[in-house]
Formats: structure tokens, C-alpha cells, sequence
């Protein structure tokens, strides 16, 4: 797999399961190298409308290959969803597809210090352009702050030992290359799982507290839904555990919204109604694409609907929609997308589509 190689992970799951509209809005807010934006561009009719969101620039050079005029690229982070959307002039959507994570090709560039497999410079942001290096908060964090980010964000059971090493190494110089941080941390954990490299946890704690992956998450799915029309899907694919923990349970209080005490005198139209309804049950990759895929053997895709005002029959107990097909009553919509679309107005900026950042 070279630099550049990108296999997108679900393909045809994700896709199936915004059920898409031929005359829809929808949002790919993780573009990587486009393979789920080409699909769904396939997907829509004449009058579809895609808008992709990414932070890597290396992204947005590689989008400037798909030149339908149905599609918009913008330089933005995904929690960026909201403003993006206003500045394009576009109200509501009709689906909103996170692949969430690290990409092959920023795994695969050495410079971007996302892997130890390269010796290269300790980076790891996925957005070149802005914030604070691995190295540099490396350099200047205290003992507990890289203990905790190595604890919570790579569950590593080592983390007071790792961060322990870490700070007394780092000298004048700071530790500046992917290389001298592995071989570090391969001194201290002794132990791991067969086949993994010790330093795998650390790598992924401090690429996730960089780019702030989780408070990203968090913010992007209240935003995503917020702009979903009624019946618009929610698609998420997300990778390690802390990732699908926040989906999941996002996704869970949004369709079953926590309630009161029965004690508590309520009228059941002041009780908290759900605001989505969840499809199906999670999906997970098949044996043959882990097998031509294995960085995907962890995925999950988990998705959810949007209910109308008020709520429909599916709201009643928060049922799990067995089927990944058009919710009843979308037919209707179509008129109302292609309403919305005449507003969208041309944006000025970095993306190859003209959006700005």
C-alpha cells in the first residue's frame, strides 16, 4: 500500500445506509481521498447536492480531482459542520456520513509522524496548517499531564512509567523523531499484546491529543443532527473504543432520552421525546474485506434517523429500525431539498469545490 493508497472502510454499508435521495443535500465530513464522496455522488441524481468537510490539506489537494459540479470540498474539521453549512447558505441536510480516525495515507507519509514504523519527525497533526506538534507537547507538558493523556486516551496500563521515562529524556532537546519516542517506550513496556508494538497505545494517545479527536466527536454529532432534516441519517464508522463509546451512547440518549422519576407529576407531553431513531443494529466488516483491509478488522458503523415534530410511532419506545431502507415518508421531502438548494450560494476559499476555511 503506497503513501497515497486509501481503502474506504464499509464502503457500500455506509452509503445503503443514509438512504440516499436522488434530489438530497448530504455531508461527507471526513473526505480522506473521497471514496465515500465518489459513491455517494453516484448515488444522487442531477439536482444532489454533496458537500465534503476535511482538515488535512493533503486531503483538499486530492479533492481537487473530483470536478462535478454537484460537489463542494471545504478546509474545516467536521465539528465545523454548523458553520460550514451556513456560509454555503444550506439550512438542513438530508444525511451525514463521520468516518472517523487516522487515514492510510497520514499513517503512510513519514513526515506526518503518525507511525513507528518510519523515523521521521514527531508531528502527528492530521491539520498541517495550525496547532501544537506531538513534539512540542512533549516538550513542554509535565510528567501527570503526559500520564493522563497516555492513560485515558491509549488505555495504557503503563502510562505512569511511559510518562515517567519520557519527561527524563527529554533533555535540552525535547523528543523530537518518531523513532527516539518508540525505542523509549519500548524500554518501559515490557509486556504487550502478541503482535502489537509497545509503543502502538502511546502513539495513538498522542495522536488523539493533538487533534483533539474525542472533543471533535463530541461536538460534531449534536451539530450533524441539528442540521439533519426529519428523516435524514446519521452514519458514523469510528475505530477504537473510546470513539464508538461516544457514538453509542450519543446515539442511545438521542433515542431514548433519559426520563424523570415516575414519581414526578409530568404530562407525557412534557417528557423528554427522542429525537432519533436508531436503524438497525451495528455493522461490522465482513471476513473478506478485513482479510484485502485488516487496518478495518475494528471498525463499526453505527446509524440513526432523525424523527420528525413530533415525533412519530418509532419514537413510542425507541425501537431499533431492522431495515436500512428509505424511512417512510421521505418521497415527500424531495420538494422540499431541491427548495432549499436554490439558496446555496457560491463559497470563496481553499477547496477545490471553493469552500473556505
Amino acid at each position: 500500500m503506497t503513501a497515497n493508497t486509501h481503502v474506504s472502510v464499509l464502503l457500500a454499508e455506509s452509503v445503503a445506509a443514509l438512504a440516499i435521495q436522488p434530489a438530497g443535500i448530504y455531508v461527507d465530513a471526513t473526505f480522506g481521498r473521497g471514496g465515500h464522496s465518489r459513491a455517494i455522488l453516484a448515488a444522487l441524481g442531477p439536482q444532489g447536492r454533496l458537500i465534503a468537510l476535511d482538515r488535512d490539506p493533503a486531503a483538499i489537494v486530492a479533492g481537487a480531482s473530483i470536478t462535478d459540479p454537484r460537489f463542494t470540498l471545504v478546509h474545516a474539521a467536521f465539528s465545523e459542520l454548523g458553520a460550514v453549512l451556513d456560509r454555503l447558505g444550506i439550512g438542513q441536510v438530508d444525511g451525514v456520513l463521520l468516518d472517523i480516525g487516522v487515514s492510510s495515507p497520514q499513517l503512510n507519509t513519514p513526515e506526518r509522524g503518525m507511525s513507528f514504523r518510519f523515523d521521521a519527525p514527531l508531528d502527528m497533526r492530521m491539520d498541517t496548517t495550525q496547532g501544537e506538534t506531538a513534539a512540542e507537547f512533549l516538550a513542554r507538558a509535565s510528567q501527570s499531564e503526559i500520564e493522563r493523556v497516555v492513560r485515558d486516551y491509549g488505555e495504557e496500563r503503563f502510562a505512569h512509567a511511559i510518562a515517567k521515562a519520557l519527561v527524563a529524556a527529554r533533555g535540552e532537546h525535547g523528543i523530537s523523531g518518531t523513532g527516539q519516542l518508540a525505542a523509549l517506550v519500548a524500554q518501559v513496556v515490557r509486556t504487550r499484546e502478541p503482535g502489537q508494538h509497545p509503543a502502538t497505545r502511546t502513539f495513538q494517545a498522542l495522536r488523539i491529543h493533538v487533534n483533539r479527536e474525542l472533543e471533535e466527536l463530541s461536538l460534531a454529532l449534536p451539530r450533524a443532527v441539528e442540521r439533519l432534516a426529519p428523516g435524514g441519517r446519521l452514519a458514523v464508522i469510528s475505530f477504537h473504543s473510546l470513539e464508538d463509546r461516544i457514538v453509542k451512547r450519543f446515539m442511545r440518549d438521542a433515542a431514548h432520552p433519559p426520563q424523570p422519576p415516575k414519581r414526578v407529576p409530568l404530562r407525557a407531553a412534557d417528557l423528554p421525546q427522542p429525537v432519533m431513531s436508531l436503524v438497525g443494529k451495528p455493522i461490522f466488516p465482513a471476513e473478506a474485506e478485513i482479510a484485502a483491509n485488516p487496518r478495518c478488522r475494528s471498525a463499526v458503523l453505527r446509524v440513526a434517523e432523525k424523527l420528525g415534530n413530533p415525533p412519530g410511532p418509532l419514537s413510542g419506545k425507541g425501537g431499533d429500525r431492522p431495515d436500512a431502507g428509505p424511512p417512510q415518508g421521505r418521497a415527500g421531502q424531495k420538494h422540499g431539498a431541491a427548495q432549499r438548494r436554490t439558496t446555496v450560494t457560491p463559497a470563496h476559499g481553499r477547496g477545490p469545490g471553493g469552500g473556505s476555511h
